[in-house]
């Protein structure tokens, strides 16, 4: 370790260093968005390769989510001793070995060899979350540090704009079912090998990419960068900020919120692919996907400008409100206007999770990294909440289960009204 990226040096970087770090740090948001948002596409295809369920399938976002919350805290004590650059590494390191991992799990056709690859993928993003949330919020004044965030999110949309759209020529073409009737167990074997390598592809060049990523962070070891609490992170230490109401709100708003964008893109190719729907193709439907997270990214780019004038805890009320709407618009109806209110709740996701981030997260000094842990780990609502709805959808219709993700938005409501009118600014000027 270095003094320059030691949590305890002093120097923040100069400016164009700073600058390059931002881009190095926007180049993570994009390369774990591309990575996060192929599982769309995975949901469907695995969906009818092995005969899953919608409970089962929601298996693949439950292994995926639930690295958030086993390696959060781990993370926030890798970050409070190794500083940002380096963290981002060992991060990157760990989401190419998950990566690689879909190619034994193809090579197998089983199921659960995918879920471990995305557990390890996950352990690698994890960190990746954890230290690149407070990184880009620090590299310039605070004051526009929702702005940043906003912007950097905006590249993270921009992946996942272009995600689906790339699963859905590579893991949908083939289609996501397999004629069981007539095949013997060798041959039902034999065609999900096939199948299965269809989705291994995609992720082998994420690997290769994430190499080039990781690679520029180790020339950059050694530049200056801002300081790191050197308290570590633990479950003590994170226990301790119970008391704390803006954030553990915050973080109960970021668990809500991540189930409800992570459940309605999962469900989406499979709720567009419904006769009474559009009546889509898998591929075409998946294709539709990608414009749930485009009207996200245009909305982190608008967010991003819009937030240096509107206060973040109304404007966040102001999307939840209409994210809610659009959700039961669509649960109601058919054919076009169910398909576009669905696809048109990306636009109001755009800005949630940074606004909600640095809501919860500001002005938390030397508990920082404890902070950005806990609300990392809250992304774990991407794999409760997915099942939820899965469960709904099996026992009900996947129109019914938009009830779900319809249910987090009305927290997200509450949180931004809060925020707006104040919650936890007296004891943040009370702090020494």
């Amino acid at each position: 370790m270095t003094a320059t990226d030691s949590p305890a040096a002093p120097a923040a970087p100069p400016r164009a260093q700073r600058w390059l770090l931002i881009g190095l740090v926007v180049l993570l948001f994009f390369a774990w968005g591309f990575a996060t948002v192929l599982l769309d596409s995975l949901v469907p295809k695995l969906k009818g390769v092995f005969a899953l369920s919608y409970t089962e399938v929601m298996l693949i976002q439950f292994s995926f989510f639930i690295g958030y919350f086993f390696f959060s805290i781990p993370a926030g004590f890798v970050l409070s001793r190794i500083g940002y650059v380096r963290s981002a590494i060992l991060g990157l390191v760990v989401m190419i070995c998950g990566c690689l991992l879909f190619s034994p799990a193809a090579a197998s056709g089983v199921f659960a060899a995918f879920l471990l690859a995305l557990f390890v993928m996950a352990a690698g993003i994890t960190v990746l979350q954890v230290v690149a949330n407070p990184f880009i919020a620090e590299l310039g004044p605070v004051e526009w540090s929702h702005s940043r965030l906003t912007l950097a999110q905006a590249f993270n949309s921009l992946a996942t704009f272009v995600g689906p759209y790339v699963g859905a020529v590579l893991i949908l073409h083939g289609g996501v079912t397999i004629n069981a009737a007539h095949l013997s167990p060798a041959a039902l074997a034999a065609a999900r090998i096939t199948q299965a390598h269809a989705v291994q592809l995609p992720f082998l060049m994420i690997a290769g990419g994430l190499a080039v990523v990781a690679f520029l962070f180790w020339f950059m070891r050694k530049s200056a960068a801002p300081p790191v609490s050197a308290r570590m992170a633990s479950f003590s230490a994170v226990w301790a900020l119970r008391t704390n109401s803006r954030l553990l709100l915050g973080a109960l708003a970021i668990f809500l919120y991540v189930g409800a964008e992570v459940s309605i893109g999962s469900m989406m190719t499979n709720y567009l692919m419904q006769p009474s729907v559009l009546a889509f193709s898998a591929e075409q439907a998946g294709k539709l996907v990608s414009l749930y997270w485009g009207g996200a990214m245009v909305g982190r780019f608008i967010g991003a400008f819009v937030l240096q004038r509107v206060r973040p805890g109304a404007l966040l009320a102001i999307h939840a409100v209409c994210a809610c709407t659009l959700v039961i618009v669509s649960a109601l109806s058919s054919g076009q206007v169910a398909a576009w209110s669905l696809i048109a709740v990306g636009l109001f996701n755009s800005i949630m999770f940074p606004t909600i981030f640095t809501l919860a997260s500001e002005n938390m000094g030397e508990e920082t990294p404890n902070a950005s842990a806990l609300l990392v780990m809250a992304i774990v609502g991407g794999a409760i909440m997915p099942e939820a709805t899965g469960a709904v959808a099996d026992h009900a219709s996947l129109a019914a289960a938009l009830v779900v993700p319809a249910i987090c938005y009305v927290w997200i409501l509450v949180y931004g009204i809060l925020t707006a009118s104040g919650l936890g600014e007296e004891r943040a000027l009370s702090a020494p």
